[in-house]
């Protein structure tokens, strides 16, 4: 297997595809991971505690999506697993769940450690936990860059049931004996991919170190590097495996349009025109550069259009009041980097504009699975340069999608 995922690595993504469905469907293969096929179409069926349904449907789940219907259970049993599904199909409610399910309440010692790849991400996650558990009283505390060291050090001595954080601050806390290890008996990388292609690899294996033998793995991933593999094979247990596979990673629901705008200096002018439809609802607009989310949030504002902007240079408190003032409603247009995509999520968007196409095809499911979350209707718009032709050609092949030209009625589609 180790040579399989060395020979895998050396093709680039859209090559290996073909080399992971040969190495996932070997021989090899059966020996790493268990089959699970129950399928459960509510939360009702998965016997849950009472307090935990009531989480979920007060946090306003009806019925469980294609990831939850497998995914929750095998988890709450205290299996491994590593589970793959497109942005927004609701693989955070899936891990909470599992860990809400086998939390001792009675225990405020840290019992499970989430990891996520953004301070935005971990913060969601922690909003996810703490209101899934708001009936079963469970004590939650994101640990992330960007926020106090002494701060966090107070509120684990304290004493907590889950720890959700990056690797750094969380290595940070465990070197400093203020996270003790002791307790923790489940341990979830969320965004595995993401993690890893961020060169946090070293680090996941430095906490993995410090952690029980015993310890429950989830790794949960929109897509599923070799590197995410040898995880697997590193430090699971056989888990069970529940994979959607690349042409059911559609975006289902989201209606996806280009622009032509041929150059780059046109696109200020198209998105001036288009701003009046923009302000009808909550809309995201993903540009590829810190300093060009500054540029655009100027020239817009000049021309008195309201837009909130973030991205990571800005310092965490200011990010969490722009988030805040965009989640609430109050302002309507956000403008920020792909970077950050993966920790935006906001129901009511319903839009999303690539003023810049991502860099890479993989991003794209993240920039716009931020619209049309949970099966809702969305829109997403791509601005197109003559230099942008070959990455959109990329992406439509990637995903197995057309992308059509952007109707004039674009306001109906909303």
């Amino acid at each position: 297997l180790a040579s399989s995922l060395s020979e895998v690595s050396q093709f680039d993504t859209r090559q290996y595809d073909s080399k992971m469905s040969d190495l996932l469907s070997s021989d090899v293969q059966d020996n790493l991971f268990t089959s699970y096929d129950e399928v459960y179409n509510s939360f009702d069926a998965m016997d849950l505690p009472e307090n935990l349904l009531r989480g979920i449907y007060a946090y306003g789940f009806e019925k469980p999506s294609a990831i939850q219907q497998r995914g929750i259970v095998p988890f709450t049993k205290g299996l491994d697993v590593i589970q793959q599904a497109q942005s927004g199909t609701g693989k955070t409610a899936t891990f909470c769940s599992g860990i809400l399910q086998q939390l001792d309440y009675d225990i405020v010692e840290c019992q499970a450690l989430v990891l996520a790849p953004t301070c935005e991400l971990a913060q969601q996650i922690e909003k996810v936990m703490r209101a899934l558990g708001d009936c079963l009283g469970v004590k939650v505390h994101a640990c992330a860059g960007g926020t106090s060291v002494r701060e966090d050090q107070r509120i684990l001595l304290a004493g907590v049931h889950v720890v959700v954080g990056t690797p750094g601050r969380v290595f940070d806390m465990l070197r400093r004996q203020s996270l003790r290890p002791d307790y923790i008996n489940m341990f979830v990388l969320d965004e595995a991919d993401e993690m890893l292609s961020r060169g946090f690899k070293d680090q996941i294996y430095d906490i993995f170190q410090l952690l029980p033998t015993k310890v429950q793995v989830g790794v949960f991933s929109a897509t599923m590097p070799p590197e995410a593999l040898e995880i697997t094979r590193k430090f699971m247990n056989k888990p069970v495996r529940i994979l959607v596979k690349r042409d059911e990673l559609t975006l289902e629901g989201i209606k996806q349009f280009y622009v032509n705008v041929e150059k780059e200096e046109w696109k200020l002018e198209t998105l001036c025109d288009l701003y009046e439809t923009l302000a009808i609802t909550q809309s995201v607009i993903f540009v590829n550069t810190r300093r060009k989310v500054d540029w655009l949030t100027d020239k817009m504002r000049s021309r008195d259009h309201t837009v909130s902007a973030t991205h990571g240079d800005m310092d965490q408190n200011t990010r969490d009041i722009i988030m805040r003032e965009f989640r609430s409603g109050s302002s309507r247009v956000l403008i920020t980097t792909d970077l950050l995509a993966r920790g935006i999520d906001v129901q009511q968007v319903s839009l999303v504009i690539n003023y810049d196409l991502p860099t890479q095809p993989e991003n794209y499911l993240h920039c716009i699975g931020r619209s049309g979350r949970f099966g809702r209707k969305g829109v997403a718009i791509n601005f197109v340069t003559a230099e942008d032709q070959r990455m959109l050609f990329d992406i439509q092949k990637f995903y197995n999608v057309a992308v059509e030209e952007l109707p004039s009625n674009v306001a109906d589609l909303l």
